[in-house]
C-alpha cells in the first residue's frame, strides 16, 4: 500500500487537485460551492459505477444505494439526533454495503442487461416502499438538520463543502489503491474473458461480488453527502429511476479512464444542467441529451480521454 501511494501519479494528481479545489472553494459563490458539492457528492457513486463498468458491467439501478445512503443520514438524524459527517457516513456506507452483500449473491450470476435491469427494479421496490410508508416521509420526504464536524458546528457551507472534497479524495484514492491490488487487476480481465479468470483460479462470481459491495458502499456515501449537502431527502431526487440515470450519464460523460474522472464528470454535468436550466428551462433535457449524444460520437471514452490527448500532445511538444 505504501509503494502504491508513492509511485502512483494519478494518486499524486488527485491529492493535488483535490487541495488545491478545498483551497479555491474558499473564494467561490455559493451556488459555485453547492453545484461543486452535488457534483463530487455524486461522483461518488459514478466512481463505484466505473469499477463494475471496467468488468463490464453496467447498472441501471444504483439509486437504490444512492437512497440507502441519504435516508439512512434523514433517519438517524430525526430519530437519534445523530448530525455528525462522519457518524453520519460511516452509517450510511455500511446500511449501504450490507445491503449489496446480499443482493451480491443474486446479481453476481448475471451479466448486460438482466444485471442491469434487476439493479433497476431492485431500486423500484424500494422506492414504491418509501412513497407509500408515512413513517418514511412517504412522497414528501422530510429535511435533514445541519450538518456538525467533531462536534464543531460550521457557521456556513464551506466547512461542509471541504470536508466532502477530502471525503471524495480519500474515496478516489483508496479506489486507486484497490485497482492496483491482484483482485483490482481483475477487473479488466474479467471484462475480456471470465473462463481463462477462471482457469488463473480465480472465481469471477467472488470478484464481481466484491466489486458490487464497494460500488454499493461508494453509491450510500454519494447519497449521504448529498443528503447533508441539499438538507433534504424524498423518493423522488434520491431513490426514483431518473437518479440511476443520472449516475449512467455521468458515468458515460466522464469516461473510465481515471479515479478522477467520476468527480470530474460529475461536477460537468451540475454546471451544464444549470446553464442548460437558465438558458431553456422548457427544453433543458434536450441540451443536456444533446451534449451526452456528441460525447458518445465524439469522445467515446469521455471527457477524460479529451484531457488525456491534450496532456499528450503538450508531453510530445516539450
Amino acid at each position: 500500500m505504501n509503494q502504491i501511494l508513492k509511485n502512483d501519479a494519478t494518486i499524486r494528481w488527485a491529492v493535488l487537485g483535490f487541495f488545491v479545489l478545498a483551497v479555491a472553494g474558499y473564494f467561490m459563490e455559493a451556488w459555485v460551492q453547492n453545484n461543486i458539492m452535488f457534483g463530487l457528492a455524486r461522483g461518488l457513486a459514478v466512481l463505484g459505477l466505473m469499477v463494475l463498468w471496467r468488468t463490464g458491467l453496467i447498472s441501471f439501478g444504483h439509486a437504490l444505494y444512492f437512497g440507502i445512503g441519504a435516508y439512512v443520514v434523514g433517519l438517524v438524524d430525526r430519530n437519534f439526533g445523530i448530525s455528525d459527517i462522519f457518524l453520519r457516513l460511516f452509517l450510511a456506507v455500511g446500511a449501504s454495503a450490507f445491503v449489496g452483500f446480499f443482493l451480491g449473491f443474486i446479481l453476481r450470476k448475471y451479466r448486460g442487461i438482466f444485471f442491469a435491469m434487476l439493479n433497476l427494479a431492485f431500486s423500484m421496490v424500494l422506492y414504491g416502499i418509501l412513497v407509500k410508508v408515512e413513517s418514511l416521509g412517504s412522497t414528501d420526504g422530510f429535511s435533514v438538520s445541519q450538518t456538525t464536524i467533531l462536534g464543531w458546528t460550521p457557521e456556513n457551507k464551506y466547512a461542509l463543502f471541504a470536508a466532502i472534497v477530502f471525503v471524495c479524495a480519500v474515496g478516489a484514492i483508496l479506489v486507486q489503491c484497490y485497482l492496483k491490488t491482484a483482485l483490482g487487476t481483475l477487473t479488466t480481465a474479467i471484462r475480456d474473458n471470465e473462463l481463462r479468470v477462471e482457469y488463473l483460479g480465480f472465481s469471477v462470481a467472488r470478484a464481481i461480488h466484491l466489486k458490487y459491495i464497494m460500488s454499493a458502499g461508494l453509491a450510500g456515501a454519494s447519497g449521504a453527502l448529498l443528503a447533508m449537502a441539499l438538507g433534504q431527502v424524498d423518493p423522488d431526487s434520491m431513490v426514483n429511476w431518473p437518479v440511476s440515470g443520472e449516475l449512467v450519464f455521468i458515468t458515460v460523460m466522464a469516461g473510465p479512464g481515471s479515479v478522477i474522472a467520476p468527480f470530474l464528470g460529475g461536477v460537468a454535468f451540475e454546471f451544464l444542467r444549470t446553464y442548460a436550466f437558465e438558458l431553456a428551462p422548457e427544453a433543458w433535457q434536450l441540451i443536456v441529451g444533446a451534449t451526452l449524444l456528441g460525447i458518445i460520437f465524439f469522445l467515446p471514452m469521455g471527457l477524460w480521454s479529451l484531457l488525456e490527448r491534450i496532456w499528450k500532445r503538450r508531453g510530445v511538444s516539450s
